[in-house]
């Protein structure tokens, strides 16, 4: 892969070079405003890949080229790439008209950050540290504007000619993230709500003979009895956009998303997307020295489930693994058959 990376960049300043040349050879013909704009936008381009961020640029262009692979791959109509009509299909997408940006949020993907610096991006927040913003205040409905409350023409518009961004994990690192934040931590505003609302029904309908303390307060949920809940496709209320699929949330082969993130590489990635953005009065946060990884500790928890879940499971995310490149063998060590 990386041969065809330095392939791909030699391939590019070759490309690039030949148009330059082509240019400067035009003799008095005047170039029209759309060729000036390509031109402006290919020195740019060129500009930042041999900077201090050309190893983020390079992996934001391959990792579109294959996601657009991926998703052609992908047997049958999934969906249609054309259809933009149902809009509520949009309401993960974050609009940003100052910099004609589309951002799909995704929980538990450093959304919240990504949401603050926005914030501060458009002036919707005084301050330049986006770690000062309550994580409240980031998620309030009132803060951003949704596509989906757009018109189906200003939705194809901007779909057609803005940036679209998008975050992504491994699907089983992120449920995990999920849990631990939502379930199993205690005494939290947000832990107790998820408790309150999905511990209850967790422990009434996967465990027998639950204490009347568990049912009562639903802040012990095993993480095997969380993946039951998840994979139960017979309750609705299972669908959390929390360990709802990136395939769901942001309908990646229908946005064709030029900016994909990971969130293995998250700083290094938003320096590249918000100098594209043009926004210099903030730096992403990066993530805290002493915090240990989710990654980390994904095998104490896998651990504890059977292999028929560990295949749910894999059914469940199937298409963000294979959208996105990720692989069993990353979490689990082992391929399903």
């Amino acid at each position: 892969m990386t041969g065809c990376r330095i392939w791909g960049t030699v391939l590019l300043v070759l490309s690039i070079s030949s148009y330059i040349a082509n240019a400067s050879v035009a003799d008095e013909r005047t170039l029209t405003n759309d060729e000036k704009r390509r031109f402006f936008e290919t020195e740019n381009f060129l500009y930042s890949w041999t900077g201090p961020n050309a190893l983020a640029r390079s992996a934001l262009v391959e990792r579109q080229e294959r996601l657009q692979y991926n998703c052609e791959e992908i047997p049958g109509d999934v969906e249609s790439k054309n259809d933009v009509s149902e809009t509520e299909s949009f309401r993960n997408i974050l609009v940003d008209e100052q910099h004609e940006l589309l951002y799909c949020y995704v929980p538990k993907v450093a959304c919240t950050n990504w949401k603050r610096v926005l914030m501060i991006a458009t002036g919707k927040w005084p301050g330049s540290d986006p770690l000062e913003i309550p994580a409240d205040q980031a998620h309030s409905p009132g803060t951003f504007h949704r596509l989906s409350n757009y018109t189906q023409p200003e939705i194809e518009r901007m779909l057609a000619t803005y940036d679209k961004l998008i975050v992504v994990r491994h699907p089983f690192e992120r449920l995990l993230s999920a849990y631990r934040n939502k379930l199993e931590a205690k005494h939290e505003r947000s832990s107790k709500y998820f408790q309150t609302r999905f511990g209850k029904k967790i422990i009434k309908r996967y465990r027998h003979n639950a204490t009347g303390e568990s049912l009562k307060h639903g802040d012990d949920v095993t993480f095997s009895e969380f993946v039951e809940f998840v994979t139960d496709d017979s309750f609705n209320e299972t669908r959390n956009e929390h360990w709802k699929s990136i395939y769901e949330l942001c309908r990646p082969c229908l946005v064709n998303y030029n900016l994909v993130s990971k969130y293995e590489s998250l700083v290094e990635d938003a320096t590249e997307v918000l100098e594209r953005m043009g926004v210099e009065s903030v730096n992403f946060p990066a993530k805290p020295p002493n915090s240990e990884p989710t990654a980390k500790k994904l095998e104490k928890y896998y651990s504890t489930l059977t292999y028929k879940q560990l295949r749910k499971l894999a059914s469940l995310y199937n298409l963000d693994l294979r959208l996105f490149d990720y692989s069993l063998e990353d979490v689990l060590g082992f391929s399903l058959a």
